[in-house]
């Protein structure tokens, strides 16, 4: 991994389109992926294949996905001819928890066993061999824990190849407004569940539409706290909200 100031570069892109921040990352990193999941992960494939530059993308299948996202990805992947890469959680893990606590447990005890098997681990793996990876996160997505998520950072819940990871969010910036209006004007494949009221998407059992006014991360995990609504992909900024208070 190139030696870098994180700070000095977050600075230095603060202001910096999504598009250049994607560009920058792709230059000074080799060992680096596009994580991709939702609207917003879309976008910035769509903005890193106009760069005419190689690089990497993954998505993580928790086995819990709706139909409508499983079509969802394999489009993504032939638009954008992509090598996507898919991340499965581990067999045994899966079959255990639901052996010893049935297929819905997170309705009782919280989503984070559930979403520690199928998704943090997987994503652990992969991150172990990145020294950088992208993501969609945005300022607005949640109040309670990304609105302080800067535009780059060094991750404070996973270690890259060589130790220090570093993630890039080149939409911190943009509001769910901004991210459609490319989506639209780029004619940007997207989830058709976006046009049933569902907003932020995640896994079947933990997702649903919201109401008008309601916000978009209100359709996941409803039954718990607003402090909560993270699956732990992001765990930093429930540590940085927690140190703000």
């Amino acid at each position: 991994m190139p030696f870098m100031d994180i700070e000095t570069l977050n600075s230095e892109l603060a202001e910096a389109s999504p598009r250049k921040i994607i560009k920058t990352a792709l230059e000074q990193f080799e060992h680096i992926a596009i994580s991709f999941s939702g609207a917003e992960d879309v976008a910035l494939i769509a903005m890193a294949h106009s760069l005419k530059k190689p690089f990497s993308v993954f998505t993580l299948d928790t086995g819990r996905l709706h139909p409508e996202t499983y079509r969802f990805v394999d489009h993504v992947r032939q638009e954008y001819n992509l090598n996507l890469e898919f991340l499965f959680p581990d067999t045994q893990a899966v079959q255990d928890l639901v052996n010893r606590k049935g297929l819905f447990s997170f309705y009782q005890d919280g989503h984070e066993e559930c979403c520690g098997i199928r998704k943090v681990e997987p994503l652990r793996r992969k991150l172990s061999g990145l020294d950088a990876w992208i993501t969609g996160q945005r300022r607005d997505q949640s109040p309670d824990t990304r609105n302080d998520v800067p535009v780059v950072q060094q991750d404070a819940t996973f270690e890259g190849r060589n130790g220090p990871l570093i993630k890039f969010n080149p939409l911190a910036n943009w509001s769910s407004k901004d991210v459609w209006d490319y989506i639209r004007t780029m004619e940007v494949p997207y989830n058709e569940l976006h046009d049933r009221g569902f907003v932020s998407i995640g896994c079947e059992p933990c997702t649903r539409p919201v109401l008008p006014g309601q916000h978009e991360r209100e359709g996941r995990w409803w039954w718990e706290e607003a402090t909560q609504k993270e699956c732990g992909l992001h765990a930093s900024n429930m540590i940085t909200s927690s140190s703000a208070e």
